[in-house]
């Protein structure tokens, strides 16, 4: 059964957040593009290397009310809401994903740290 993209990209995000996942560079290596680069939730941001030498952080997250809009044939936002249940914060999401070399890798991403209850976001947005 072929994945619609909006599914694929789910998917792969859900995979990305996973702690198993997080804990291994060679997981992340596959997963983010070459020249990803992120604003953490402190604004502070990171790229590849840093995120594969220093690591990641290792939280328990669910994520809530994933959107995509695409930008081009081979370019992908998406937007989301995250429950991080080890920091017990929460924080809004977005992500660039490139289809590179014929698969979709991580090419941005960026977390902000919010108050807002999901079903709140899911209101504010019109889910």
């Amino acid at each position: 059964m072929l994945m619609s993209l909006k599914e694929e990209l789910k998917e792969l995000e859900n995979h990305h957040i996973q702690v198993n996942t997080r804990k291994s560079t060679e997981e992340l290596d596959h997963i983010l593009a070459e020249d990803f680069w992120e604003i953490g939730s402190s604004g502070v941001p990171y790229d590849k290397k840093f995120c594969l030498v220093q690591g990641v952080v290792l939280t328990e997250m669910t994520l809530h009310h994933y959107q995509i809009q695409p930008l081009s044939e081979d370019t992908v936002l998406a937007t989301y809401y995250v429950e991080d249940r080890t920091r017990s914060r929460n924080t809004l999401r977005s992500s660039i994903w490139k289809k590179i070399d014929e698969r979709w890798q991580l090419y941005f991403h960026q977390g902000t740290i919010t108050d807002l209850h999901k079903d709140e976001y899911r209101e504010r947005v019109g889910l």
